[in-house]
C-alpha cells in the first residue's frame, strides 16, 4: 500500500506485549506497509519524531509513559499534525474511548481485536482503498 509519492505507508507499532506485536507485525507485513515496533512508552515520542510514520498503532497501557501521554505529545507537536493515531486497549470502555478521542486519537480499537477489524480501521485511517 503506497502513500503519496509512491512510497509505502509507514506504520509504527507501540505495543509492549510480544504476542500482540507479533500479530500486528504479521498483519502490517501482509498489507505491505513499512513498519517498526517499539515496546516502551518512554522511547515512543523520539521514535515518532525520528521516523514520522503515517500511522501509529498505540497501546494505551505501556511501561513508563502511557499511550494517552504519547497521543497528547504527538498532538501538541505541529510538525506531527499529519500523523494518524489508532489507540488500542484491553479496557475498551466508552470512557477510555472518549478520553483517547478527546486527546486527539483518530481511532480506537479494543483488544482482543479481529485482524479484519484492525485491517479495515488501518486502511480507513491511511485512506487506502479496500
Amino acid at each position: 500500500m503506497t502513500a503519496e509519492g509512491g512510497r509505502r505507508h509507514r506504520v509504527l507499532v507501540v505495543e509492549d506485549e510480544d504476542n500482540i506485536a507479533i500479530a500486528l507485525d504479521y498483519l502490517m507485513s501482509r498489507e505491505g506497509y513499512d513498519h517498526d515496533r517499539i515496546a516502551n512508552g518512554a522511547d515512543a515520542m523520539a521514535r515518532i519524531r525520528e521516523t514520522h510514520p503515517d500511522l501509529v498503532l498505540l497501546d494505551v497501557m505501556l511501561p513508563e509513559v502511557s499511550g494517552y501521554e504519547i497521543c497528547q505529545g504527538v498532538r501538541l507537536d505541529p510538525s506531527l499534525a499529519d500523523v494518524k493515531i489508532l489507540m488500542m486497549t484491553a479496557r475498551g470502555s466508552a470512557i477510555e474511548r472518549r478520553k483517547g478521542i478527546a486527546l486527539g486519537a483518530d481511532g480506537f480499537i479494543s483488544k482482543p481485536f479481529e485482524l479484519k477489524e484492525l485491517r479495515d480501521e488501518v486502511r480507513r485511517l491511511l485512506g487506502v482503498e479496500a
